[in-house]
């Protein structure tokens, strides 16, 4: 009888003990988190951030800016001159005004002679008695001129016409993350950037998340593609090439939120509520409000990272979080509640303890 009191005061004081540090660590004020630093540490004076408490004097730097203005101007596209590469295929009409028998192509009347060449990897061309010709780099009304010279002497008053039927020096290449990736000719007619785009199929994601780079020999430009849907399309030149890819625009989600991860932001202009909308919100069985973070490194060489910490208990945070704006690679931050940290923490040793008791009792 004596031996099972003793082992019930023990016991006793054991829970005791537990319950001491439960409402010890319960007076810490929301300072535990499971996923991360701890909420007191964050809000610690540290010289390597700038700590921010966001409220109505502190978040005018922290709201988007001005959306920039449409452009009203629309991209009125010119034929531009082709010249000629290897790969190019040309289809060549040469009539002859010689009387007939004695004429090398058929006359003009009867529609010519019709001839299809395609230039070589040297950038020659081979007709029939004009021979094997270089016309890399020339324009069509170039090699016209070439023909009727070289068949000077032959025939009497020849007529030409050469035609661009299957192109690779006026077409353009659409490559990455569109629908139907390919190469596309402008012999229908010069092809702007979003006419290009629209012919691959479009982007695979939603226009805030696209880049969109364009090379043509001699410079490259860059541009999201909401910028190009905002009015900012260009003529493409003849032989460029237009990358289509995926715009770093995310953000990463930890602590205690429903989804955390690395995720889309989901707009050009995400807003804090916005994000946490994304990611299913707070998970209200073990979040604290008082502990919603977000991390931001600094933009300039020497700046410093930011901070910024918002109090959801207090009701004007839901406004302060709608206008609050989310930048690719921020990190938002949700500490845990204190009394579901040490309940992570009490319950294994109670387990023990009542297991422990029953163990005594046999």
């Amino acid at each position: 009888m004596i031996n099972s009191l003793a082992g019930s005061n023990k016991l006793s004081l054991k829970l005791a003990a537990l319950t001491f540090l439960a409402f010890g660590l319960t007076g810490c004020g929301g300072t535990l988190s499971g996923a991360g630093p701890y909420k007191g540490e964050i809000e610690a004076k540290n010289d390597t951030y700038k700590l921010v408490d966001i409220n109505a004097s502190t978040i005018a730097p922290y709201m988007p800016g001005a959306a920039p203005p449409k452009i009203a101007n629309v991209t009125k596209p010119f034929s531009p001159e082709v010249r000629l590469m290897p790969g190019d295929s040309l289809n060549v009409l040469i009539a002859d005004t010689a009387p007939e028998g004695a004429a090398l192509f058929a006359p003009l009347a009867t529609g010519g002679t019709q001839l299809k060449s395609r230039i070589d990897s040297q950038g020659m061309l081979s007709l029939p008695y004009v021979g094997r010709q270089f016309v890399g780099g020339m324009t069509l009304n170039q090699v016209e001129t070439m023909i009727r010279h070289q068949l000077k002497g032959l025939t009497t008053d020849v007529q030409t016409h050469v035609e661009l039927v299957d192109d690779l020096s006026g077409s353009v290449l659409v490559a990455g993350a569109v629908k139907t990736p390919g190469r596309f000719s402008t012999l229908q007619g010069p092809l702007t950037l979003l006419d290009a785009i629209n012919q691959a199929g479009g982007p695979l994601m939603e226009p805030h998340l696209v880049n969109v780079t364009v090379r043509n020999g001699s410079e490259v430009s860059q541009y999201n593609y909401e910028q190009v849907l905002a009015g900012n399309n260009m003529q493409l030149r003849p032989n460029s090439e237009v990358i289509v890819d995926r715009a770093r625009q995310r953000f990463v989600a930890m602590g205690a939120v429903a989804e955390p991860g690395l995720k889309d932001l989901p707009s050009q202009n995400t807003s804090l509520l916005d994000a946490l909308g994304s990611v299913g919100g707070l998970r209200e069985a073990n979040a604290n409000p008082e502990g919603v973070f977000i991390f931001r490194m600094g933009e300039g060489a020497n700046a410093k990272p930011t901070v910024l910490r918002l109090n959801m208990r207090d009701p004007a945070a839901i406004f302060y979080a709608r206008q609050i704006a989310i930048k690719a690679d921020d990190t938002i931050y949700v500490t845990n509640a204190a009394v579901y940290e040490w309940q992570k923490i009490i319950s294994p040793i109670v387990q023990t303890l009542v297991l422990g008791r029953a163990t005594n009792g046999f």
